[in-house]
């Protein structure tokens, strides 16, 4: 647990040194989570949007894109269920007086279980070699079968309690596990209550006539009243899909874990309108789908695992998470869900407007039901950029720190470096970026020692570096290094933008969904 709280300080540290994430308003001491994205980290949110809306809008026939305001008719989230249903269990330690979200201190401790089968499973690997079959393992060895049953009686329990709103028993489950505050170390406990984590605010020059509106909790409610809307301008036949990126804001009393829960943050969401009934094949689809496009990044399978969930919500007949192994855990990442006709339903009624699809094939008008693939932009950012961070150690003893980014959605692609700031190589260097610079976000960096730059550029993220030298200069060919390998080799000036290419090019990137698993 030292070692993943150590390794995750490196990651917020990381972040600010090199551009990527700072503290909002840091001037004025900030705002307890709400952070800004710097240069670096602007165009890697960029890049991963771009990758999303591209494999999600311009890669599907029967998908289109929206962008809704963030303001909505406060109608909007009684039909949703939010003014009623949108609440966090909290609870509060009496010695530390901090406060706490209960299912999340349940979580944790299921996590520390979950911790302790990975453990054994690692033991085990290392006992047997070649010969370890890991599913039989987990199948059959008496301490993780225990492991596995007690951490699923937890999450049983926890789930029926929330279902049913019994927060009493929410509390007993923590005393009986035994949680004590991460702060005091104390058990003082008080009780558990719910808490609305939307934003209120007002519209209107007059306080006296001012109508009450929320800051939207979510994206896909914009997408719900626009159903009718894209469905007649677009000539949509179902099944069809209406996609958003957009901001969403929650006020979280519990925001923590740098940018994974934060106040101000966005969503990358889906709503795939289906005919009732076939809500199962499509939940599926989407399953596979969206797990073969976080393949498609490189950054492991063993990295992700799905998550069924066991407490549905008030919209859902069923729901699954894609959770990713960050620095602290497995903890979501995007989540699947299969909405009935809930949403389109509750518009309808409360708005009393028809919000139905005419069927041609059926000759008959149904509320269609939804499929929704719904992720953060901010926690998919964080799962890229923790999973590139590493520290290497090299052939000479010394080491480096890299971050790895996939090339594909790297913030700078290349840095030209000339080797010295006399002799023309400047020139020829800033030739190279005006070259290079219509297809690629580059950087010139003539400061230090070449050999610094390097580390300083692989420590970036950038993929390759271009070295301008003499030769450069008699036979217009230079030092072209990737950043994973190191390996160095001379390319002509001509030749750079189709090697390039070749490795940040997001069609051979998106084209890996397609592979076989």
């Amino acid at each position: 647990m030292a070692k993943q709280e150590d390794d995750f300080r490196k990651v917020i540290s990381h972040a600010k040194e090199y551009g990527y994430v700072v503290q909002s308003s840091e001037i004025y001491d900030g705002l307890s989570a709400v952070y800004d994205y710097a240069q670096n980290g602007a165009e890697l949110k960029k890049n991963i949007r771009e990758y999303w809306w591209k494999a999600m809008v311009q890669l599907n026939e029967n998908i289109v894109g929206i962008d809704a305001a963030i303001f909505m008719h406060p109608t909007t989230w009684k039909a949703s269920g939010h003014v009623d249903a949108f609440n966090d269990p909290l609870i509060d330690n009496k010695d530390s007086k901090k406060r706490y979200r209960a299912d999340v201190l349940v979580e944790d401790h299921v996590a520390k279980i979950e911790a302790k089968i990975e453990k054994e499973v690692a033991k085990a690997a290392k006992r047997f070699g070649d010969a370890f079959d890991q599913d039989q393992f987990m199948a059959t060895n008496p301490r993780v079968l225990k492991y596995q049953e007690e951490s699923q009686a937890i999450i049983q329990r926890l789930a029926r309690s929330l279902e049913k709103e019994d927060l009493a028993d929410v509390k007993a489950l923590i005393e009986e596990l035994e949680i004590v505050c991460p702060l005091s170390g104390s058990r003082n406990w008080t009780d558990v209550k719910q808490f609305n984590l939307m934003f209120g605010t007002k519209l209107g020059a007059s306080a006296d006539t001012a109508m009450d509106l929320y800051l939207r909790p979510e994206t896909a409610q914009g997408i719900f009243v626009n159903f009718l809307n894209v469905q007649k301008s677009g000539r949509m036949k179902i099944p069809f899909g209406i996609a958003q990126v957009g901001k969403a804001f929650r006020n979280e009393i519990v925001a923590r874990q740098f940018i994974f829960r934060m106040r101000e943050f966005e969503q990358m969401e889906m709503q795939f309108f289906i005919r009732p009934g076939s809500q199962k094949e499509w939940y599926e689809h989407w399953k596979e789908a969206r797990m073969k496009w976080h393949l498609s990044l490189g950054m492991g399978p063993e990295n992700y695992r799905f998550h069924d969930h066991e407490k549905l919500a008030h919209y859902a007949d069923a729901a699954a998470d894609i959770e990713f192994r960050f620095p602290f855990g497995f903890k979501e990442l995007e989540g699947i869900h299969s909405r009935t006709d809930f949403d389109l339903g509750n518009h309808e009624k409360y708005s009393g407007k028809k919000l139905q699809y005419f069927d041609p094939e059926l000759e008959e008008h149904y509320v269609p039901y939804v499929v929704e693939t719904s992720i953060g932009l901010d926690r998919m950012f964080l799962a890229i950029f923790s999973h590139a961070l590493q520290e290497e150690t090299l052939e000479d003893g010394s080491s480096r720190t890299v971050l790895r980014l996939p090339a594909v959605l790297a913030p700078t692609k290349a840095a030209i470096l000339p080797l010295i700031k006399r002799d023309g190589l400047p020139e020829l260097a800033h030739e190279i970026v005006d070259l290079l610079k219509w297809d690629f976000n580059v950087q010139y960096d003539e400061k230090d020692a070449v050999g610094r730059r390097y580390r300083r550029q692989d420590a970036a993220g950038t993929p390759f570096c271009i070295t301008v030298d003499h030769q450069s200069l008699e036979d217009r060919t230079v030092t072209l290094r990737y950043r994973d390998t190191m390996e160095q080799k001379r390319v002509s000036i001509d030749a750079l933008a189709a090697h390039i290419h070749q490795e940040v090019d997001m069609k051979q990137w998106l084209q890996r969904m397609e592979q076989p698993a």
